[in-house]
């Protein structure tokens, strides 16, 4: 599975410069390309809501958050989405490519799986997060 270069560019983007909220990538081809850039502004209801409900993707979510002492800081999620509504073809490449990508995303601080919403709900995000 090829990966596009952009996908690199842009993560380096969003882990260095803060340029994006989120990124949602597909397979198109047999390449990962990227499917869309959520800009700073946007909230996790937004980004959640970008994930198609019958298709499977990979996205990296940038969260804020401050610390029980008081200190600001990020953390950098890597959710593999794979609806159970999705094809089984499409859910064994996603499955069979994922580790492979996530390696050329350096940065990713935690790794969801996700096969329905309530299993990347923001709550869990915090609680992953600490």
């Amino acid at each position: 599975m090829a990966v596009d270069d952009e996908c690199k560019l842009k993560f380096l983007e969003l882990k260095a410069k803060r340029n994006y909220r989120f990124i949602i990538f597909k397979i198109e081809s047999q390449q990962v390309v990227i499917e869309k850039l959520g800009s700073p502004e946007e909230t996790y209801e937004e980004f959640a809501a970008s994930l198609p409900a019958d298709e499977c993707r990979y996205a990296v979510f940038d969260y804020d958050f401050i610390t029980s002492d008081n200190c600001q800081k990020s953390k950098i999620f890597f959710i593999a989405w794979s609806p159970d509504t999705s094809r089984v073809r499409s859910k064994m490449v996603y499955a069979s490519s994922k580790d492979r990508f996530k390696r050329e995303l350096d940065g990713i601080q935690v790794e969801l799986q996700a096969t329905d919403p309530s299993e990347m709900s923001f709550d869990i995000i915090k609680s992953r997060a600490l």
